[in-house]
């Protein structure tokens, strides 16, 4: 199986095709950007398409980041995908950018409890927490972070993401062993793939995960009255 991978829910334009059970992407490129993924995302699938033998007809599955994150990322992201899997009559998943973050660090047995965290203002994060024994502990939530802090008992843990450090501030602050891993705070747009290819249409679809409101809203004084 052949999976094309595609991120642009964070601060990050990233696209991957990997072949299942393979190490490396067959080809790849990521762009360290905040805003702009409309403008660079398209001619970066080219790039990259031009760089797999056999070219789209060759892939099998796509896989894409689906939030938490930039809303105008996620549907940058999420219709470039779409496109592709309609045009080239495959199908499309959606893969958390929580899981995604994750995922090398539960790939491997462990001992710690793992937290991804994704900074969402005014000392919010979103996070989700998985067990060493692959429980689930925090659902993908935005909390606070003392709420966070509260959750995580008094096991060791592991954190990952741009939410990490004060999470891990507050954890300190009341004694717990908690460790931020230096990984980026971006997923791995191979471990996009890698998840996209265990995933089912029908269970991971490629939609937004919005676990908060836009922060536009409506001017209701605005609104014209219908006629």
């Amino acid at each position: 199986m052949r999976i094309l991978a595609i991120d642009t829910a964070l601060g990050q334009c990233a696209v991957g095709v990997l072949d299942r059970g393979a190490v490396a992407p067959l080809a790849s490129e990521t762009i360290a950007m905040e805003r702009g993924h409309a403008e660079a995302l398209l001619p970066m699938l080219d790039r990259v398409m031009s760089r797999v033998e056999g070219g789209f007809p060759t892939l099998n599955k796509v896989a894409v980041t689906v939030g938490p994150g930039s809303f105008t990322g996620l549907r940058i992201g999420i219709s470039a995908a779409r496109a592709v899997g309609l045009a080239s009559g495959i199908p499309v998943v959606g893969v958390t950018t929580l899981s995604a973050l994750m995922a090398p660090l539960i790939a491997y047995p462990r001992s710690r409890l793992v937290v991804a965290a994704i900074d969402a203002r005014g000392g919010r994060v979103y996070a989700q927490a998985i067990a060493p024994n692959g429980r689930t502990i925090i659902p993908p939530s935005i909390l606070t972070v003392r709420e966070i802090v509260r959750s995580l008992g008094s096991s060791g843990v592991l954190l990952v993401g741009s939410g990490a450090s004060p999470i891990a501030a507050e954890a300190w602050a009341v004694g717990l062993d908690v460790r931020v891993h230096d990984a980026p705070p971006v997923p791995e747009i191979a471990w996009v793939a890698r998840l996209g290819a265990v995933a089912r249409p029908e269970h991971a679809m490629a939609k937004p995960l919005y676990l908060a409101p836009p922060d536009a809203r409506p001017q209701d004084g605005a609104r014209l009255p219908h006629q």
